[in-house]
C-alpha cells in the first residue's frame, strides 16, 4: 500500500537520486510553464494572465482527488502522508507577507529558483532577499516566539474545520475550484481584451474544459459515494503490512521496561489504559488514561496521539492481551507511530512487582522508581520500545 518509502526500498542513494530527479521535474514544469518569468506572474495581479491561479487549482484540485480515491479504493494510507501542521494565525501573517513579496518582486521561493536556474538577474536577487530574509527571521525569532506557536491546531484539514465528511468536502472543494477556474479565465479574457474589438463572452469557449470538468465532478461524487475506510475497514487493508509486528511480538514490551521509559524524562509516556472503569478506580498507573474502545474509533480522541513529537510513546494496557491487541490495530491505521502494549497487562505488572521493596520500603505500585531495575537481573527483559516519527514534509510555496 502506498505511500512508498523509496528510502527503505532503494536505500539512500537512490533515494535521494529520486528525490532530485522530482525536484528537476518540477522546476522543468515550471519553466516551460512561464513561472520563472516575473512579467508573466505578476500579470495575474493586473488579471491579464491568471496561469498561476488556473495552474495552482489544477495541481491541487487533481492531488486531493487522486490522495482520496486512492483512500477510498486502499491504494493508499493517508494516516502516513505528512500534512503540515496549522498554526493558523502566524500562517495568516506569513501568507499575507509572502503575497506581499510576490507582488512586489514577482516571484515566491520555488519559481525564484528557477529564474535563477535559467540565469534571470531579477530571479537570482529575488533568491538572495528571500534567503537573508529567512536568516533574520531565524536570528529574531525569539522575540516572536509564542505569537510563532500560537494558535496550534495541529494536523488540522478542512473537512475537520467543517465538520463534513472527507467526501463531501472534496466535492465542495472540487465545484469551488472550477467556479474559480471559470472565473480566472473570463477575467483574463475580459481584461486581454479591454481597449480592443474583440467580443468577451460568458460562455465557456473550450470543450476540453467542459469535459475536463465533468470528470472531476465525476471522480468527487465517486470518492463521496466510496468514503474513506473506517479502523476496522483499514486493518484489513493494512494486515499484511502490520500483523508480523504483532506475531513477533516486536510491540509487546515488558513491565520492567515499562519502569524504565516512565523514568526517562527525555520520553513523553502516554499510557492508555482498556480496563473498566471500576477496575481503572481501584487501580491504575500514574498519569495512565482511562480509554473505551469506542474512544479509539473517534478522529478528536485519537488525533492528538497522532501529533505527538518525535519522542511521544503510547502504551497500551489491559486486563488480556486480546483487547491491547484490537487497540492496537485500531490506532496504529490511524497513524500513531510509536505504539506498544504492555505484555499480559496489570496481572503481569502485579506478579512481578507486588512484593518488591527499596531501602526496606515497599514500593509504590502506580509509581515505580527507576531503583526497582536494580532488583532484577540486566537480561530480565529484551528491550523492544523504538523511538522515531514521521518525517515533515515542507515546500519552497508551503
Amino acid at each position: 500500500m502506498l505511500p512508498i518509502d523509496v528510502i527503505a526500498l532503494f536505500g539512500k542513494i537512490g533515494g535521494y537520486l529520486i528525490f532530485i530527479l522530482i525536484g528537476i521535474g518540477f522546476g522543468v514544469s515550471l519553466e516551460l510553464a512561464g513561472f520563472g518569468d516575473s512579467r508573466r506572474l505578476a500579470a495575474q495581479f493586473y488579471f491579464k494572465d491568471m496561469t498561476v491561479l488556473k495552474t495552482m487549482f489544477t495541481g491541487i484540485l487533481v492531488a486531493c482527488l487522486l490522495i482520496f480515491l486512492s483512500s477510498g479504493l486502499g491504494f493508499l494510507d493517508f494516516a502516513q502522508i505528512s500534512v503540515n501542521e496549522t498554526f493558523l494565525w502566524p500562517g495568516i501573517v506569513g501568507g499575507f507577507i509572502m503575497g506581499i513579496g510576490f507582488i512586489v518582486g514577482g516571484y515566491c521561493p520555488g519559481t525564484s529558483l528557477v529564474s535563477t536556474a535559467s540565469l534571470k538577474i531579477d530571479g537570482l536577487f529575488f533568491l538572495i532577499g528571500a534567503v537573508v530574509g529567512a536568516g533574520i527571521f531565524g536570528e529574531t525569532l525569539p522575540t516572536f516566539e509564542d505569537f510563532w506557536y500560537s494558535s496550534f491546531y495541529g494536523r488540522y484539514l478542512l473537512s475537520d474545520w467543517l465538520g463534513w465528511s472527507v467526501g463531501a468536502t472534496v466535492f465542495a472543494v472540487t465545484i469551488m475550484a472550477l467556479v474559480m477556474f471559470y472565473a480566472a479565465e473570463k477575467t483574463e479574457e475580459y481584461f486581454r481584451n479591454e481597449g480592443t474589438n474583440k467580443p468577451w463572452s460568458w460562455k465557456i469557449s473550450r470543450k476540453a474544459y467542459i469535459f475536463s470538468s465533468g470528470v472531476l465532478v465525476i471522480v468527487s461524487v465517486i470518492i463521496w459515494a466510496l468514503g474513506q475506510p473506517d479502523p476496522a475497514r483499514k486493518w484489513k487493508m493494512l494486515e499484511g503490512k502490520y500483523s508480523g509486528m504483532l506475531n513477533s511480538k516486536k510491540v509487546f514490551i515488558h513491565p520492567l521496561e515499562y519502569i524504565k521509559t516512565s523514568n526517562d524524562a527525555n520520553v513523553k509516556l502516554i499510557t492508555l489504559d482498556l480496563r473498566p472503569h471500576s477496575e481503572f478506580q481501584k487501580f491504575h498507573l500514574y498519569g495512565s488514561v482511562n480509554t473505551k474502545m469506542d474512544d479509539l474509533l473517534n478522529p478528536d480522541f485519537v488525533n492528538p496521539y497522532t501529533q505527538l513529537p518525535t519522542n511521544g510513546v503510547v502504551i497500551l494496557l489491559a486486563e488480556n492481551d486480546s483487547v491491547s491487541v484490537q487497540a492496537w490495530k485500531y490506532l496504529k491505521v490511524q497513524g500513531i507511530e510509536n505504539l506498544y502494549i504492555m505484555e499480559n497487562g496489570v496481572q503481569n505488572w502485579n506478579n512481578l512487582l507486588a512484593d518488591k521493596k527499596v531501602h526496606g520500603e515497599p514500593i509504590n505500585l502506580s509509581s515505580p522508581p527507576s531503583e526497582v531495575l536494580e532488583l532484577f537481573k540486566k537480561d530480565a527483559y529484551t528491550p523492544k520500545l523504538k523511538i522515531g516519527g514521521k518525517k515533515r514534509s515542507g515546500g519552497l510555496c508551503g
